[in-house]
């Protein structure tokens, strides 16, 4: 496909102004937004997209406002199930645009078509699982130690949350927060990643649709386009704000979650990841290398969960990894709208001056690039590498870090609890995988003192989760959970209920208190 074509017919089909779009929504209103013009670049061929102006404090305070107003006075007093009827059909809406969604991403960000498509049917999953959960949102009946005493939790609405998202996944992530918090009785206000403004302007015209069809008030589905210079430090210290939901990396992360502490806020961090995949003598090697390919280069190396350490026993080593290069050298590079394409580019310049100080550092550190780490200047924009494949035999500083390119290490090892402590060797714990037929193994992986991460998979890719399980990890990951499982309790309040029907009044602890 033509990138400049389909964006016309992208833009002409969601009816967006790519000149001077407006950055700050409440719903189906767009404000008339008086800031720096904030430019977006396809990473396909360096073309520009659009341009969005970015909303200055006013803007900001008048859409958290209308946040603040709409949940107290509105939203939160709504039947669960009636927000979920809301959901289900934001999940009818996004079913009809599917494609045309999945085109935007892909200019925008520069994932392949098929991973475009992949993310936005995330996002009408999550919907799904949400309008279930409409229905599902228990508290507890607890045995009272008090006599004619009944003691209880329920759970209530928390208040307008804030969700910073990342670029790699300029919907579905948002669609994980977003659609939790809207059944659990929140409003929700969207700050995206700079790079990928059209693809939260695109998102906003499928639900403003939705939110209009119903005569919904603004306030429910809020936006607000602008790098961190105009929605920043000032929206994370905004104590309207109970709740940030933030995805992105370990160092801003931790920045986010400071001031948000110091107004004892709360935070969901999603942050990096740095991630092994250990491949044992029994493993089907066949269904190892596919999961090993995928999680390693998919996305272009752009994933929190992308495999960035290999570790293969020493018997099969030399075996998989000659099948793993030949392998990588099938992949096929270039514009990821076509459907053939395997990897596309990486999403800024940025992200190719650190692909490729990570393999020059890898060398000065001891490891050995036995394949790709070219820059492909025959490309359409200067953005496409060869993913590369590193020999290393120890933990080293590199290796210890997230490198969201397409770079991957691959250690050698002997015994299964060296293997594992190789996985937990790195400050994230985000997702891990073993490769194994053996059972004992699976579950020494499995086991309290197995992997550290937050996601532990057995024969299959650290890549890819589903949508139902709680998605986040431990250490510098940061903790946090979101889309399925019970993450949803993170998005409300917790109220504990004691109701005595008695005529007198028995104290907890048997305490004697008499006047």
């Amino acid at each position: 496909m033509d990138v400049k074509r389909t964006l016309q017919e992208v833009f002409d089909y969601f009816d967006i102004d790519p000149k001077g779009h407006s950055g700050a929504s409440t719903g189906t209103k767009w404000l008339s937004t008086d800031g720096e013009e904030l430019a977006s670049y396809s990473p396909i061929d360096g073309s520009l997209i659009g341009t969005v102006k970015q909303p200055s404090q006013e803007y900001i305070d008048e859409v958290v406002e209308q946040a603040r107003k709409t949940f107290e006075d509105y939203w939160r007093m709504v039947p669960a199930p009636k927000r979920g009827e809301l959901v289900r059909e934001i999940a009818d809406e996004v079913r009809k645009h599917k494609e045309m969604l999945a085109r935007l991403i892909t200019i925008e960000m520069g994932k392949i078509i098929q991973e475009s498509r992949g993310e936005v049917q995330e996002w009408i999953d999550m919907c799904d699982f949400a309008v279930g959960l409409s229905r599902q949102l228990y508290g507890l009946t607890i045995a009272s130690e008090r006599y004619r005493h009944r003691l209880y939790e329920q759970w209530h609405p928390l208040g307008p949350v804030g969700i910073i998202t990342a670029f790699n996944f300029p919907m579905a992530v948002w669609s994980w927060n977003a659609m939790i918090a809207l059944v659990c009785g929140d409003t929700t206000i969207w700050k995206p990643a700079s790079a990928t403004p059209f693809c939260t302007i695109a998102v906003q015209k499928v639900v403003g649709k939705v939110l209009e069809r119903h005569g919904l008030p603004e306030g429910i589905v809020n936006v607000l386009v602008g790098s961190s210079r105009y929605v920043g430090d000032n929206f994370l210290a905004d104590s309207r704000i109970p709740l940030i939901s933030f995805t992105g990396s370990v160092e801003a992360g931790r920045h986010a979650y400071q001031i948000v502490a110091k107004r004892l806020g709360r935070t969901i961090l999603e942050l990096g990841g740095n991630n092994a995949a250990i491949v044992t003598p029994s493993a089907d090697l066949g269904l190892a290398l596919r999961a090993v390919t995928f999680g390693a280069v998919g996305t272009a190396g752009q994933r929190c969960t992308t495999l960035r350490r290999l570790i293969l026993h020493e018997s099969i080593y030399d075996q998989f990894l000659e099948s793993l290069v030949n392998v990588y050298k099938q992949l096929r590079i270039g514009n990821p709208l076509d459907e053939s394409v395997h990897v596309g580019p990486l999403v800024s310049e940025e992200s190719i001056n650190t692909f490729f100080d990570a393999i020059k550092r890898g060398k000065e550190e001891g490891g050995k690039l036995i394949y790709g780490g070219e820059h492909l200047t025959d490309m359409p924009s200067n953005l496409y590498v060869r993913p590369a494949i590193m020999e290393i035999d120890h933990v080293c500083p590199v290796t210890c870090e997230e490198t969201f390119a397409p770079l991957l290490y691959v250690h050698k090892y002997r015994e299964i609890e060296e293997a594992i402590a190789l996985n937990n060797a790195v400050p994230q714990g985000l997702s891990s995988a073993i490769f194994t037929n053996h059972l004992k193994e699976a579950e020494l992986f499995l086991s309290p003192i197995g992997s550290d991460c937050g996601i532990a998979n057995v024969n299959t890719s650290t890549s890819g989760a589903e949508i139902g399980g709680a998605f986040g990890g431990e250490k510098e990951t940061g903790g946090g959970r979101e889309a399925g499982s019970d993450a949803w309790k993170a998005y409300m309040r917790r109220q504990t209920v004691t109701i005595n029907w008695a005529d007198d009044l028995p104290l907890a602890q048997g305490i004697k208190f008499e006047v």
